[in-house]
């Protein structure tokens, strides 16, 4: 399957989430939420947060909606911009999955888990982007990019 962790990025206005695979590629876990400074300060952040987890690359969740409204599509739009410049801070591969009712299936594992209902949940978000992501490969709905396999 894949051949070390990857990082679950749930990119946010005003925090990015994140959320790190095992190293077989089976489960995510959240791991932080960074609280959004500057892109040189995130990116050099999420780098370090990457490096430490020796992962081999990044699953951003993007906006996809079947009904896209205006906010939606501009929302899509900064997170590929906000990508776009990230991809020049880092040497990993970016791998761009829809983050379609991540929030909803956060705030879901979020009550489960008796998380108190006002704290942030982007790493959860995260959690369910990078999950999501590493199902679709394991049950093959999505194939295994070269730059991610053993």
């Amino acid at each position: 399957m894949i051949r070390g962790r990857l990082i679950g990025i749930d990119h946010g206005l005003v925090r990015i989430g994140l959320a790190v695979s095992d190293a077989t590629g089976l489960l995510a876990r959240e791991l932080m939420i960074v609280r959004r400074s500057s892109k040189q300060k995130d990116f050099a952040r999420i780098n370090a947060v990457a490096a430490e987890q020796r992962a081999i690359g990044f699953v951003v969740g993007l906006p996809l909606h079947p009904e896209a409204t205006e906010s939606t599509q501009t929302h899509t739009q900064k997170v590929l911009n906000w990508v776009e410049t990230f991809r020049t801070s880092t040497s990993l591969p970016i791998v761009l999955w829809d983050e379609q009712m991540s929030s909803h299936d956060a705030a879901e594992l979020a009550r489960l888990g008796r998380r108190p209902a006002r704290d942030p949940i982007d790493d959860l978000a995260a959690r369910v982007i990078l999950q999501s992501y590493l199902d679709a490969l394991r049950d093959g709905t999505t194939a295994v990019p070269d730059f991610f396999r053993e």
